[in-house]
């Protein structure tokens, strides 16, 4: 008789060695990873430090509660019931900005913002009135006042322009500006085109180009855009305009290149 064949080892895989019967245990989850810190974002800038002039009480308590809250990065710092006042609250309180009405008994609006405007380190002037073409309004934007609001502004608005002067910014358009001078023109506009014309030809061709940039109401980024130089540029040939003109800001850059007939 045969000899009977060898068994089959049986069917499946082998047995890791060393390892139970049945399912792997799951592996144990380590530490969760550390969240990644969240990056401070060091102190909250100070509020814009605002002084109201107006002769009106109620329009002062209005401005007040519009501009006062806690939400519009806004602090009043003074009030004013007349431009004589102005100078002692600058001096005491440092505002950054003053709303300043333009008709007051003892001294107006204009009497206290060119009186302001030639200080050193002084506020920026936003002019508060009840018309928007207006002589006087016109004269203290050539003193120096960085625009005008009007009394009906909406709260909203009238926050963001604060905000706007505080940083640098005119709160008058071109077009505003334009109707303005047509408005009030009279009879000098020849002897002012006369005087901004010369006073332009002091500016190079580059400075000329930003000085009319600046008059057709472009920001710093529209002006690097359209003249093919960086934001820190033009805003070293804006210095240097302001200085070289002896201006104070924007605004009478901008008047001056629309009394020179560089906007038409």
């Amino acid at each position: 008789m045969s000899p009977s064949p060898p068994e089959s080892p049986a069917s499946g895989p082998a047995p890791t060695p060393g390892s139970a019967s049945g399912p792997a245990p799951a592996p144990t989850p380590g530490p969760e990873p550390a969240a990644a810190p969240t990056p401070d974002p060091g102190p909250a800038p100070a509020p814009i430090r605002l002084l109201i002039v107006d002769d009106d009480p109620l329009v002062r308590a209005g401005l007040r509660l519009m501009l006062g809250g806690g939400s519009s990065g806004i602090e009043i710092v003074a009030e004013a019931s007349d431009g004589a006042e102005v100078a002692a609250l600058v001096d005491r309180h440092h505002p950054d900005v003053v709303l300043m009405d333009i008709r007051m008994p003892t001294v107006d609006g204009l009497a206290a913002t060119e009186q302001l405007r030639r200080r050193e380190r002084a506020p920026e002037v936003v002019i508060l009135t009840t018309f928007n073409a207006d002589e006087h309004v016109l004269r203290a934007l050539r003193a120096g006042a960085a625009g005008f609001v009007l009394k009906d502004t909406p709260p909203a608005e009238l926050v963001a322009a604060v905000r706007r002067v505080a940083a640098g910014e005119p709160v008058l358009s071109p077009v505003v500006t334009a109707q303005l001078i047509e408005h009030v023109a009279g009879s000098g506009r020849d002897g002012r085109r006369v005087r901004a014309g010369a006073l332009l030809d002091r500016l190079n061709d580059r400075e000329r180009e930003v000085a009319i940039a600046v008059g057709q109401g472009r920001s710093n980024a529209e002006i690097s855009a359209a003249l093919f130089m960086s934001v820190a540029t033009v805003k070293a040939h804006v210095s240097r305009i302001l200085t070289k003109l002896d201006l104070n800001n924007r605004v009478q850059i901008a008047l001056l290149a629309h009394d020179a007939g560089l906007l038409d």
